[in-house]
């Protein structure tokens, strides 16, 4: 397939992912809790190792569940995925959970998908009209902030005070960030730890759709970094952007 562009391979690869983990969940309607999540989180990875050794074979990967190795440093290519974000969802029956395929070239994260509760729904960063949804988030009501359905940051309840926005709670990183996207909500705050895999997919479509992103204090969101922790970061409409700043800035 001489003609199969890196969207296609992320596309397809999150698609597969998603399409296991709603099989997994078939096939087991015994189990949740842990060993649910961490059937998911094999079988998804599987998928994709296996996928990507037949469609990318050169390139270096970043996942959250696979060693770690010091050679994406030097890789030109690579991709970073989270094959299950959102566990505890998943393990919960509920489809607030996602797959994150995203691909860094050089020091630019160029592409990412995001496939949002099985295969069904894919957020591409290169499809065309991926900001069509944002206007739906202009309305006269309060700030929407998407927040932790189990562990809200104490940082996010100060902003949101501050802003006398509308807190809504809902599961992984990935959800979250594309329902900023969507327009179903306004921002995505988040200051309790995180990795790149939790972020990098969903922040590259959110920068294809024009949206703010960034770390808490303004610097930029960089991935492919020796370790990998990227514990904090900001996802809003642009339009907003300085009252949630300054909203951060007051409640460090």
């Amino acid at each position: 397939m001489t003609d199969t562009t890196d969207a296609d391979i992320a596309r397809e690869l999150a698609r597969l992912a998603a399409q296991r983990l709603i099989e997994i969940r078939a096939e087991n309607p015994e189990l949740d809790g842990k060993a649910l999540k961490d059937l998911g989180d094999q079988g998804a990875q599987a998928v994709l190792a296996e996928r990507l050794a037949t469609l990318a074979p050169g390139d270096a990967v970043l996942s959250e569940e696979a060693a770690d190795s010091d050679a994406r440093l030097g890789a030109e290519r690579v991709w970073i995925i989270d094959p299950l974000d959102g566990t505890r969802e998943f393990s919960e029956g509920r489809d607030d959970w996602a797959v994150h395929i995203a691909l860094q070239i050089g020091d630019e994260l160029t592409l990412g998908a995001v496939a949002l509760g099985g295969p069904d729904e894919i957020l591409v960063s290169t499809d065309a009209g991926v900001d069509t949804a944002r206007g739906a988030a202009e309305s006269d009501g309060p700030i929407r902030i998407a927040v932790s359905r189990s562990r809200p940051p104490e940082l996010v309840e100060h902003v949101s005070a501050s802003l006398g926005a509308e807190l809504v709670p809902m599961g992984s990183a990935g959800v979250k960030i594309c329902s900023v996207v969507r327009g179903e909500t306004d921002a995505y705050v988040h200051g309790g730890g995180q990795y790149e895999w939790d972020s990098a997919a969903p922040v590259a479509v959110a920068r294809a759709a024009g949206l703010h992103t960034s770390r808490l204090d303004g610097s930029d969101l960089v991935y492919n970094q020796p370790n990998p922790y990227l514990p904090d970061l900001v996802v809003c409409r642009p339009e907003i952007r300085d009252d949630v700043m300054t909203a951060i800035r007051a409640a460090l």
